[in-house]
């Protein structure tokens, strides 16, 4: 007899089908993955960041691959979230997958007045992005400052008519620390880690490889890095915990559940493989019947209680 498996998940009451979403601007907001994967058999699609009002990002070159990933400073360049709103948000609608939305400002007016004009589209949850490295101003600060985490948190749950997640940045001394920041604000769930800040210089042209000079880091080379933060994190609080960075395996997204993660993202793997999303979530059902386990829930934060 064939085992049955339980994929779902839940992350602040609302339900999974799978613990497998797309990482926010390594995805769009799917339209353009649609021919390569099934939007219906990903837990969640995570869009790209979307502002109150059109941003144009960052100058070129603002890409550049690296040993074990890649550095980008877009600058969360996006169309505002009217456009979002008449564009995206119908086309994800087709589909039987939950969305959530990023969030990113420069102010906490500025996040306050996305979160309010998404109070009545079909978003199932807002993910809150606070920790951008390459925003010059805005996200950033907040997200490195416990005290100003915990202070935009409370102001975007005053206006969110969805569950928040607020998305936590690695460049910090202690990600307890900042766990508990947004637990005392009112968040109802946290992703982590966003992208570390790095930096590369073209030795030809003796200048920087990105106009910005510094972006963020992200694939493979952060994964040892992003594991021990959700470790951390989801030890010194009581959210649920979204776990990315650096997965690109099945193998990849259970080690971050086993220390702590309810739900983990999938981002610079798309890049370099389309289907990777698909394949994680194939995989991760395979995994629990080679183990004889038959919900995938039992996976969560298993070294973390070992620990």
């Amino acid at each position: 007899m064939t085992q049955k498996i339980h994929m779902d998940v839940q992350i602040a009451g609302v339900t999974l089908a799978n613990p497998v979403m797309t990482a926010s601007g390594t995805f769009g907001s799917g339209a353009e993955y649609g021919e390569y994967v099934d939007l219906n058999g990903l837990g969640a699609v995570v869009t790209k960041g979307v502002a109150s009002v059109p941003w144009a990002g960052n100058p070129a070159p603002r890409i550049m691959e690296t040993c074990g990933g890649m550095l980008n400073a877009i600058g969360l360049q996006n169309p505002g979230v009217e456009v979002f709103c008449q564009r995206d948000l119908p086309f994800l609608a087709q589909h039987d997958t939950r969305v959530i939305v990023n969030v990113c400002g420069r102010t906490q007016e500025d996040y306050c007045q996305v979160v309010e004009r998404l109070a009545d589209e079909p978003v199932d949850m807002l993910e809150i992005n606070v920790s951008c490295p390459n925003v010059k101003e805005g996200g950033i600060a907040f997200g490195q400052n416990a005290g100003a985490l915990e202070k935009i948190t409370r102001a975007v749950k005053r206006c969110a008519a969805q569950p928040v997640i607020m998305k936590l940045s690695p460049n910090v001394a202690d990600i307890g620390e900042m766990a508990r920041a947004a637990e005392a604000g009112g968040a109802d769930a946290i992703s982590l880690i966003n992208t570390l800040t790095g930096m590369k210089i073209d030795v030809h042209k003796r200048t920087f490889a990105l106009a910005n000079k510094t972006g963020g880091l992200s694939g493979p080379a952060v994964k040892p890095v992003a594991v021990r933060m959700v470790y951390e994190a989801s030890r010194a609080c009581s959210l649920p915990v979204i776990g990315m960075g650096g997965i690109r395996t099945a193998e990849d997204a259970v080690e971050f559940m086993l220390a702590g993660a309810t739900a983990i993202s999938v981002g610079t793997a798309n890049f370099h493989d389309p289907c990777a999303t698909k394949k994680i979530i194939d995989g991760i059902g395979q995994y629990l019947r080679t183990y004889g386990i038959d919900d995938v829930k039992s996976l969560i934060g298993a070294v973390r209680e070992a620990g």
